[in-house]
């Protein structure tokens, strides 16, 4: 199929952003400025790059945010500190600790310490326990709600739809798959989640009206895992090899994208496809959050 076929993150993330924007004049109107603190860990490069681009996009929109950058030796008990200190500061709507952290600090212990009401990445046990349970007053995950949102806005259907989701992890794969297996508007689909031991993996990626890779393995989904027609989304980020490139490395997804491009309905580019839908996801939240705390 022609590139007709991409769905455009960057133009749909615009979209949310113009309503996020909005949101935010009426919230100021009211005197009342959302507030989101982003708190890294050491100096990993892509923790630094993604913190920067949710912090400019704040900007934009008319958020206030803050970076607390701490060294790599902080320990658990500063960190959890820190997020006691923004738990109580009135100024502060949303908390987003940038993943990774390092490898000496829990980070199931650090989810859970930020308030759920504060909790704009959706990672605390009480709002995973709301998404579980279809309880929509929780904050939803941003990278699977932005998925959702892009099939939303593409006229993608999912009521029935065969949906399979290759990768079971805690960010994208599981709440995912809770979010389309919702009996309600937009979901309602019957979703397949595989993994590294599914059985006869292609045949469930075949049968799929739409197929979503986020397993973390680059340009794993080809041409024959395919579908003819189906809505391929691509979540995944990997650096690879590339002699050609300054860096001699470049950035690929899960999808082996110029191979199935001409097979898929519809098919996410990688980049420009859900990246940009997660900060989207996570601006919305966070003037969710100050919405709620303002009421």
């Amino acid at each position: 199929m022609a590139p007709g076929n991409l769905i455009d993150g960057r133009a749909i993330a615009e979209q949310l952003h113009t309503e996020t924007a909005q949101r935010v004049a009426a919230l100021k109107a009211r005197g009342v400025l959302p507030g989101l603190v982003f708190v890294r860990v050491g100096e990993d490069p892509a923790s630094r790059v993604y913190v920067g681009m949710k912090a400019k996009t704040s900007a934009r929109l008319g958020l206030w945010s803050d970076t607390q950058v701490l060294p790599e030796t902080t320990s658990e008990a500063e960190l959890l500190a820190l997020i006691e200190k923004l738990n109580r500061d009135p100024r502060v709507h949303g908390i987003l600790v940038q993943a990774p952290v390092p490898s000496h600090i829990r980070a199931s212990l650090v989810y859970s310490a930020v308030k759920p009401e504060k909790d704009v990445d959706g990672f605390h046990p009480v709002n995973v326990g709301k998404l579980m349970l279809g309880d929509a007053s929780g904050f939803r995950p941003c990278t699977p709600a932005g998925v959702q949102e892009l099939l939303i806005r593409s006229g993608v259907p999912t009521d029935g739809a065969e949906v399979v989701i290759l990768g079971r992890g805690d960010i994208v794969g599981k709440p995912l798959t809770s979010i389309l297996c919702q009996k309600a508007k937009h979901a309602n689909a019957t979703v397949t989640l595989c993994h590294s031991r599914t059985r006869d993996l292609a045949a469930h990626c075949r049968r799929a009206d739409i197929l979503i890779a986020a397993m973390g393995v680059p340009e794993f989904v080809k041409a024959g895992l395919v579908k003819p027609g189906a809505t391929v989304i691509d979540v995944g980020v990997n650096r690879v090899p590339d002699p050609a490139a300054k860096d001699g490395s470049k950035l690929v997804g899960d999808v082996a994208f110029a191979e199935v491009q001409p097979i898929a309905g519809k098919i996410t580019p990688n980049p420009g496809g859900v990246g940009p839908m997660t900060i989207a996801m996570l601006m919305q939240n966070t003037v969710r959050a100050a919405e709620l705390a303002s009421r």
